[in-house]
């Protein structure tokens, strides 16, 4: 089974995304080509025959916060079981037909899509295309996988509710939307999972994959002629349209909160956010860059105030997480219990000066040069470049935006950084989790 992320573990994800697009040069390295099937299926494809291997990543609009609240974990569970048997073949079967052809086959359920990824030698194409349709098509969901992957997400829920990280994340997320798919676990509960049978699983695949949500990137050893027909008999035979969206948006909570959860450990995990910006806000480029600014490396403010001149944490990191129901801004840091209120002492302190005044000239340009020069860290496979297409298209990108890319960061000027910064860093609407025994601490109302 895959290892399921909690939904602010994304953020790396995101970022790592959001930089792998920014480069200058990026509309060189890559040619983007959009393919219709003949029964109109659309993939954007990277077309490279330099090595044997084709990639697919693919994602249906819709996660785990569309799951039931009495059922939370289905659409994790699922993620867990579409390889454990389909079609014709139990869990063995379809275990042992993936590892002899050398697939690679995963899938993740996240808060806003549920995403599959596929890696095939190129002599083994058919097959491994067959095997992706059947785990979408003809889920088996056997008994013995079922309870088999149910215990192995109960482990972890089990072996999380020590960890300091997780239960800051878990804590700050319900706080911050108490009444909401965002706030609840996405790997269920043990009496959420307990709810949870063959039917919940199979009405999951037919509500959920469906072709008027699928989108899909592929990369590699393929040209559009053999992608097309290929792209009708993997996702031909899925339903036309799926169920319907009924996740609302969400409103903050919390606002002003500091929530301290006693654990006995020696450092304080520290994790604070609020109210973000929009991916289709045309803010977003300053709102990318003024956080790098704040929190994305060794150059930030927060780094040289918190790490280097005063030493109260070895890492500290902000960023932006923009999510199809709400959009934050978090950061997070640990630090040792006696110096957990100094640290958040001086990140209130930085946070809001940055708010106020806006960054200055230097810090915009050497911002604006780290992410444009980021490409060759964050884009760096196959995979890697199959998601990021179809992160483009979740995003409502245009399929040329890795040639406009460098563009519209280059407009973002230093009115526009302050003016953004005053919009965004207000420390009075940040919500704080701090866990374990942090001194001079307590919650606030």
């Amino acid at each position: 089974m895959k290892t399921i992320m909690r939904p602010l573990a994304l953020l790396s994800l995101l970022t790592a995304t959001f930089l792998a697009w920014t480069a200058p040069g990026a509309s060189a390295a890559v040619t983007i080509e959009r393919v219709v099937s003949p029964g109109g299926i659309e993939a954007w494809l990277v077309e490279d025959h330099s090595i044997p291997l084709i990639a697919i990543h693919l994602a249906f609009r819709g996660g785990t916060a569309a799951d039931p609240a009495e059922k939370n974990g289905l659409a994790t569970l699922v993620s867990g079981l579409l390889d454990e048997g389909a079609g014709d073949l139990d869990s063995q079967s379809y275990q042992r037909k993936l590892s002899d052809l050398s697939i690679d086959l995963k899938f993740d359920a996240g808060l806003d899509e549920f995403r599959g990824s596929m890696r095939t030698l190129t002599q083994n194409r058919d097959q491994a295309f067959e095997l992706l349709r059947t785990a979408l098509a003809e889920p088996r969901f056997d008994a013995e996988p079922v309870e088999r992957v149910k215990g192995q997400i109960l482990t972890i829920i089990a072996g999380d509710a020590d960890d300091p990280d997780e239960i800051a994340q878990r804590v700050w997320w319900q706080t911050v939307f108490p009444d909401h798919g965002y706030g609840r676990d996405p790997l269920g509960s043990p009496d959420t999972l307990a709810r949870i049978d063959q039917d919940d699983l199979k009405g999951f695949t037919k509500g959920h994959f469906a072709k008027d949500r699928l989108l899909i990137g592929v990369v590699g050893d393929i040209s559009p002629a053999e992608l097309a027909p290929l792209l009708d008999k993997t996702f031909g035979g899925l339903p036309a349209t799926g169920m319907a969206d009924t996740v609302p948006k969400a409103t903050l909570s919390g606002a002003g909160k500091t929530i301290v959860v006693k654990k006995p450990v020696p450092q304080s995990v520290i994790l604070l956010g609020g109210p973000g910006i929009d991916r289709s806000d045309p803010d977003y480029y300053a709102a990318a860059i003024l956080m790098d600014v704040l929190g994305g490396g060794f150059g930030s403010r927060l780094t040289r105030e918190v790490r280097e001149d005063r030493g109260l944490a070895y890492s500290i990191g902000a960023d932006l997480a923009s999510y199809d129901k709400a959009s934050l801004v978090v950061a997070q840091t640990a630090t040792q219990n006696e110096r957990a209120k100094d640290s958040i002492a001086v990140i209130r302190q930085v946070w809001g000066d940055l708010g106020k005044d806006g960054p200055t000239q230097a810090e915009l340009d050497d911002a604006r040069s780290y992410i444009l020069g980021s490409y060759a860290l964050h884009f760096t496979n196959s995979l890697a470049i199959a998601s990021s297409l179809v992160s483009l298209q979740l995003d409502h990108l245009p399929i040329d935006y890795p040639q406009q890319r460098t563009a519209l960061f280059n407009k973002v000027t230093l009115e526009d950084m302050k003016r953004v910064a005053k919009r965004l860093l207000d420390t009075a609407v940040l919500t704080w989790v701090v866990v374990g025994q942090p001194v001079g601490l307590s919650d606030t109302p």
